[in-house]
């Protein structure tokens, strides 16, 4: 398999992993954020009873789990095409 074929094999594993990814990164979220912060709902932006503290901490925390999880997926997703194929996808 060529490089540009298995790269477009790839694609539509990636796009898949990539919404598990951020459902699961969605999921990870709400559960750190009740334990940090013992609320269920983390605020968002527009909260105008939230300060600029807890909206921008929670937004950093969302952002950082996202990145981890994302990468992670996708790592895995790779080597597991490397696996099947004998190629990386990318």
């Amino acid at each position: 398999m060529s490089k540009t074929v298995n790269k477009l094999a790839y694609k539509p594993v990636g796009l898949l992993l990539g919404v598990g990814a951020g459902m699961v990164a969605g999921a990870l979220f709400k559960q750190v954020w009740k334990m940090a912060a013992g609320d269920d709902d983390a605020p968002n932006a527009t909260d105008e009873d939230r300060g600029w503290g807890e909206v921008l901490g929670a937004a950093a925390l969302q952002g950082v789990i996202f990145a981890v999880v994302k990468a992670a997926v996708d790592r895995g997703g790779a080597a597991g095409i490397r696996r099947l194929t004998g190629r990386w996808p990318a």
